[in-house]
């Protein structure tokens, strides 16, 4: 059945129909999407070294927009404010060896005791893309008229 039919007066399990095959259409395509996303994510995982250069380029193209435009200092203070905390959060371990053990580090007892002396709350990768996401947003952004913060915004005059 296609919308025309559902349209003339079918019913309303008609209309049932079209919406839910439309719903499943939508999924269908956020599914392959989201795959395909995923992918790029899974093969730029290996490549370290190329992934932070490229967001020191984003990082140093946001730097000199916000130069430029002499605007945008609210939310790139914001954002300093977050990568401070990841940044905490990577060079934090997993958990705190003062509360974990009262009498400190231990070395393995077994053969099975893997010896991890440091394990990061917050992992490279993870790291790397929870600075490289907002980075990106707000460079996409800073080119919509609707939201843009310039100094001009909080004019009082």
């Amino acid at each position: 059945m296609d919308l025309s039919q559902a349209e003339s007066g079918a019913g309303p399990s008609a209309m049932d129909a079209v919406g839910s095959s439309l719903r499943a259409a939508i999924s269908r395509w956020e599914l392959a999407v989201w795959r395909q996303y995923q992918h790029v994510l899974d093969k730029w995982t290996p490549h370290v070294g190329r992934r932070w250069v490229g967001l020191l380029v984003v990082a140093l193209i946001y730097a000199l927009r916000v130069y430029l435009v002499e605007g945008f200092y609210l939310v790139s203070y914001g954002l300093g404010i977050y990568i401070l905390n990841l940044l905490i959060g990577f060079l934090s371990p997993q958990v705190d060896p003062e509360i974990l053990d009262a009498e400190g580090p231990t070395l393995p007892s077994s053969v099975n005791d893997e010896f991890r002396p440091f394990v990061r709350r917050l992992p490279e990768f993870k790291f790397w893309y929870a600075i490289c996401f907002p980075i990106t947003v707000n460079l996409i952004h800073d080119h919509h008229e609707s939201i843009k913060f310039t100094s001009s915004c909080f004019d009082r005059s």
